[in-house]
């Protein structure tokens, strides 16, 4: 039985290709099997089922002599293009200095890679050499980062290669048809190559060329997306943030899925190397900010950022001693979005479930997501509550020791305020005490295993709370003013600002021990002052109090439906201001 043109080609690519179901993720996956490539400089395949031409050998030969000239002229201008920048393959390839080119001699190869990333002494770095098409390659990677299904597909891909089936250009073969994967570049620079495996890329070598192809197969440790611990809501989304920058910005693309979203990655730390995502809205943030925010983590020069966000915001922020917190941090995808409607920037920290939002006021930190999960008045009901909280937090303590101190200043609708009986130790040092006793209660609760915090609570609040008031160390009004306060800076959203909050109280009451009552109000009114002159990138940390602006103010004070906020906060100088055009 006679074979068909077409029947000859099919047997052809079977003895090329494996048979079906040999492994190949195509063939898994209903796909049909890859096809060989046609060889660069190959002559056009005729298909099988054309009809010959009439005038016979002379026409194919002028054919086929046409087509070696143009694949000459192809392969040499591909050859030219490859010496420059952005030449091969239409991937811009750098030029690298000297002594930063990737050799390509297999041996100096490695030999280069011994001396700079330890092969052959890191257990993890691992180069796997083998022959493709009688072409000596190398896969370098990192076996802790990398991911083993890719590289074994590309490898299962590549053994299928016949020597001829690659041109001159072997890296270019490579790159164009046989290297299944998706994120695929080029690069001359040994730095580059290294620093791409490090993070967990896998560099491909071929010898002979001068350029490797850096391939994505990054599998970093992950969690799923959990409730945040400091952001809970009773209504609302429960995934947080997590270690890993991208699937942090994969939780923000879902709510803004805006084209107008932008993610500037950089790398701060020469050693480290960390991720660091500028996020914004090109059309609504202010371009000097994020101008200004991209500027300062460039002019970072530090050895690394293993502390993730709180050490790139002491480096950019720069807020020194002062113990108010200059940025918001923010566990929630939706408050990440929200803000970035309202023109803010954030900064995604690779390694860190926190995100960095900025420009920040202290009103900023002091509203809650729950607020905005139920109707308008409950919320500001809620935000009401929780303003009483905080300047309880702050000023009961000061204000009862004062009264206490000064029964001739007590208003009589406050007759209950005081103390019949002062106990053995003085006020001033049974209040720091109990202070100091919270934080290290605070602190053995979190250093605490969970199945034995309740036990050390209940020790704590009856053991030590209560016979230290029978001993007499301690009077009954000492520890409920104590615990009211404590609860207060609990209710505080900002965990950093709740500390903040606590310094402050401190030192209200060791001015009113010292210099009782003006003691007390310089005290307080040099905290106010220093705060008015606080900016946080060039925004006035106490706005809108000061300088005052009575709308911003109101939505301040109170949570207003969403139809009648159509503007969006004007300190952010944002370039589109309306929420609700129209």
């Amino acid at each position: 039985m006679e074979t068909t043109g077409q029947e000859d080609k099919n047997m052809e690519k079977k003895s090329w290709m494996p048979e079906p179901n040999e492994g190949l993720s195509g063939d898994r996956d209903g796909m049909p099997a890859l096809k060989r490539p046609k060889k660069i400089g190959e002559p056009p395949q005729q298909d099988g089922t054309a009809k010959p031409r009439e005038d016979g050998g002379a026409d194919r030969q002028a054919d086929a002599g046409r087509a070696e000239r143009q694949a000459d002229a192809g392969k040499a201008e591909r050859q030219a293009d490859a010496g420059k920048p952005g030449g091969g393959g239409g991937q811009t390839v750098q030029e690298v200095p000297p002594d930063d080119r990737i050799s390509p001699n297999m041996d100096e190869w490695t030999n280069q890679l011994r001396k700079r990333i330890g092969l052959e002494i890191n257990f993890d770095v691992q180069l796997r050499q083998m022959t493709f098409g009688e072409r000596k390659t190398g896969i370098l990677f990192l076996s802790s980062l990398a991911k083993d299904t890719s590289l074994t597909e590309i490898i299962k891909r590549l053994t299928f290669l016949e020597p001829d089936s690659l041109s001159q250009d072997a890296l270019e073969s490579f790159f164009t048809h046989y290297i299944p994967a998706i994120q695929v570049r080029k690069s001359r620079s040994m730095a580059e190559m290294i620093n791409d495996v490090m993070m967990g890329n896998s560099a491909f070598y071929v010898e002979g060329e001068d350029t490797v192809m850096l391939i994505d197969v990054k599998n970093y440790p992950t969690r799923t997306p959990d409730e945040p611990v400091l952001e809970k809501v009773v209504r609302g989304s429960k995934d947080g943030f997590v270690e890993t920058l991208l699937t942090n910005v994969a939780l923000i693309r879902r709510r803004l899925r805006d084209p107008k979203l932008r993610f500037e990655i950089l790398k701060v730390g020469t050693r480290t190397k960390t991720d660091v995502a500028i996020g914004y809205i090109e059309d609504i943030a202010d371009r000097n900010l994020v101008e200004s925010v991209r500027d300062k983590i460039k002019a970072i020069n530090i050895d690394g950022i293993p502390l993730a966000d709180k050490q790139l915001e002491e480096m950019t922020v720069k807020s020194g001693w002062n113990p108010f917190p200059l940025v918001r941090y923010s566990e929630r995808p939706d408050v990440v979005a929200s803000h970035l409607l309202d023109g803010s920037v954030t900064l995604i920290v690779d390694t860190s479930p926190s995100l960095v939002l900025l420009p920040t006021t202290y009103f900023d930190l002091v509203q809650h997501a729950e607020e905005n999960r139920q109707s308008p008045f409950i919320g500001t009901y809620l935000r009401w509550v929780r303003f009483f909280g905080m300047l309880a937090s702050v000023f009961m303590l000061p204000l009862w020791y004062l009264y206490a101190q000064n029964p001739q200043l007590r208003p009589g609708w406050l007759w209950f305020i005081g103390a019949d009986k002062l106990g053995d130790l003085p006020l001033i040092l049974q209040f720091l005490l109990v202070e100091v006793g919270v934080d290290v209660m605070r602190l053995a609760s979190v250093h605490t295993p969970a199945p034995l915090v309740t036990a050390m609570s209940l020790i704590s609040a009856i053991l030590i709370g209560d016979i230290a008031v029978k001993t007499g160390l301690f009077i009954n009004e000492v520890i409920l003013y104590m615990a009211v306060a404590a609860v207060g800076m609990f209710a505080t959203p900002s965990y950093e600002l709740g500390i903040a909050n606590r310094i402050v109280r401190i030192a209200l009451l060791l001015s009113a021990f010292l210099f009782n009552i003006p003691g007390f109000v310089v005290c307080a009114t040099l905290i106010f002052v220093s705060l008015v002159f606080v900016r946080s990138f060039n925004v006035p940390y106490l706005w809108p109090l000061v300088p005052f602006n009575l709308n911003a103010l109101l939505s301040v004070l109170f949570r207003r439906p969403l139809p009648r906020n159509r503007y969006r906060p004007s300190i952010n100088r944002v370039r589109d201001n309306e929420r609700q055009p129209g």
